[in-house]
């Protein structure tokens, strides 16, 4: 029951990061916001070594790069996917192989799972397609580049579980620490040559000079206000933002430690997954999105999933 709920409450917490981080990258571009927020995550990890304590073996260090590693490609190759390729078969495809890749680990490995879990695991897949199904008017159209990108994407995202389920019992947020450390570094870099890469290019169409800017000077007050007030905001989105990713990761290592069976690799492998309920219900309460029947279809299933999971 531990695991669960613990599952479930970094699959919120992943899904509130998700929307924050979604808010801000309407104004920065995504891969700041990412890298922004990996580093400000740093500073409640930072604060949990006194509380928890932090032990940087040899086994935890390694966990910790090989967590920060996949998880920076991991979001590198999402963006790369999502500018190619439909975000309405990317992204359910994206969570899919991040929810399956650690259930066929510990299936390799020897791992039986009952009948009830087995169920529950499949109807929480599904659950995890139909809510990170989205509405997708690019017109992009599905490519072979784009399914493995992001196919290898997810197993990234994935890969992240399997670090920690690797980290050993008394690393406390060691290796949640190095794991940070290596994600700002990698991503903080790629901000960098990306930045590079588009040097010399055309100008940002905010910064362009139009023929009328005399005519606007009038209303450069108002709107240098209504500028620092939008600026603000998304600070505060991208700090909360890396605030609860780091929360989450502490959440999801969490629960792969407190469960004892075999099974409890697979079981949060696919709670993971289901933080699109989080960014999906947020995007609808605060937004005012509206959710679709197949999106309601998919929340409603992950509950029902969830509680066979907790019973199992």
């Amino acid at each position: 029951m531990l695991t669960v709920l613990l599952g479930l409450t970094g699959a919120v917490v992943y899904g509130a990061a998700d929307f924050l981080g979604g808010l801000a990258a309407r104004r920065v571009r995504a891969v700041r916001v990412a890298a922004a927020a990996a580093a400000v995550g740093l500073l409640p990890l930072l604060a949990g070594v006194p509380v928890v304590g932090a032990g940087f073996s040899g086994q935890a260090v390694l966990a910790g790069v090989a967590a920060g590693v996949s998880g920076s490609v991991a979001v590198l190759l999402l963006y790369r996917a999502l500018a190619v390729g439909p975000m309405s078969v990317l992204s359910p495809l994206t969570a899919v192989f991040a929810a399956v890749t650690p259930v066929v680990v510990a299936l390799v490995r020897g791992t039986v799972l009952s009948v009830p879990a087995s169920v529950a695991l499949v109807v929480a897949v599904v659950a995890v397609v139909l809510v990170a199904a989205v509405r997708d008017a690019s017109g992009a159209r599905v490519t072979v580049t784009g399914v493995v990108t992001a196919a290898v994407a997810g197993c990234g995202f994935g890969g992240i579980v399997l670090a920690c389920d690797a980290v050993p019992a008394d690393a406390g947020v060691a290796s949640l620490l190095v794991a940070r450390v290596v994600q700002t570094v990698v991503l903080g870099a790629a901000v960098v040559v990306v930045a590079l890469l588009r040097k010399g290019g055309p100008a940002d169409p905010g910064t362009t000079a139009h023929p009328g800017r005399s005519a606007a000077v009038t209303t450069r007050s108002s709107r240098s206000s209504r500028s620092s007030r939008s600026s603000r905001r998304t600070v505060v989105a991208v700090v909360a933002c890396g605030l609860l990713d780091a929360l989450a990761n502490a959440c999801i290592q969490a629960a792969l430690h407190a469960g004892t069976d075999d099974a409890t690799l697979p079981v949060v492998s696919v709670l993971n997954a289901l933080y699109p309920v989080g960014t999906v219900v947020l995007a609808g309460v605060v937004l005012r999105e509206r959710l679709t029947g197949v999106q309601w279809t998919g929340i409603a299933l992950a509950f029902a999933a969830s509680v066979g999971l907790a019973l199992a």
